[in-house]
């Protein structure tokens, strides 16, 4: 509700700097009358070279590759996407975020490379199987419920071509889920509240709690995809704990010591 909520918002203003400022509480975990669209793209250029290098996205031809980036928003990572694969699909739960999404990419990123997917169930891709080279989502999959979030995995392995690469960013269990997880279900009930719901998905921190939704550990996702996926990796944080046995662990600072990443081929 909250994403659907800020799509509606993002339809009220003219500009993206307008939506970046306004909609801080879903994007950014920022609000303030400072905020550009422009450093809100910059954020997302930054990282998006890391993690292609670093999970191996990127082949000989990039140019001649398609992306399947799965909650792309209103484009904070699609543009630097743009400037590297020969065509990008930017799939998301809300048709407002992606009109957004074209807008930003047209201003900072290569817009004639960009496809826009709607994904109205929030876990089913309408492409073909074997249609993409590589597929990744950050910071979504731990927002969905456990059924949608391993839907989209198996949905983003069917539809990448056999030794394209995947990369999925998920969340590890922590000791303040004791007391977040709890909240943020109580929080997701209060959403279907007529009158409350549509209030309290604006606010910030009733968000940031209702989007602790899962835990999705790696032997759940291993036992759907780990059969197709060759080369498999988890990826986390040096002072991170995701591991599955007989999955290589791999460590890097830059990732969040909440969160782990699952990268492989396809097979």
């Amino acid at each position: 509700m909250p994403w659907k909520t800020a799509g509606r918002v993002t339809e009220r203003y003219a500009t993206g700097d307008e939506v970046v400022r306004e909609t801080g509480w879903v994007f950014n975990n920022a609000t303030g009358n400072t905020l550009t669209l422009a450093e809100f793209v910059a954020s997302g250029d930054d990282e998006v070279p890391t993690y292609l290098q670093l999970f191996g996205l990127v082949g000989d031809h990039p140019e001649r590759a398609t992306l399947v980036e799965i909650g792309s928003g209103i484009g904070r990572m699609t543009c630097a996407f743009t400037r590297t694969f020969g065509t990008v699909v930017a799939a998301d739960l809300d048709a407002g975020f992606l009109e957004r999404c074209r807008e930003t990419v047209a201003r900072f990123g290569k817009i004639d490379r960009l496809r826009t997917l709607e994904v109205a169930d929030g876990r089913t891709l309408e492409l073909r199987d074997d249609s993409a080279d590589a597929a990744f989502s950050y910071i979504t999959l731990q927002h969905c419920s456990d059924d949608d979030a391993l839907g989209l995995i198996a949905e983003s392995v069917r539809v990448v071509r056999p030794g394209g690469r995947v990369a999925f960013n998920l969340r590890s269990r922590s000791s303040a889920d004791v007391v977040a997880r709890p909240l943020g279900a109580v929080v997701r009930v209060l959403f279907q509240v007529p009158g409350l719901g549509g209030w309290i998905s604006r606010r910030r921190m009733a968000t940031r709690l209702a989007w602790q939704a899962n835990r999705v550990p790696p032997e759940a996702v291993l036992a759907l995809v780990g059969d197709r996926l060759d080369d498999v990796a988890i990826w986390r944080h040096p002072d991170g704990f995701a591991s599955a046995p007989g999955v290589r662990v791999e460590t890097f600072d830059g990732v969040n010591r909440h969160h782990w990443w699952l990268v492989g081929t396809v097979r």
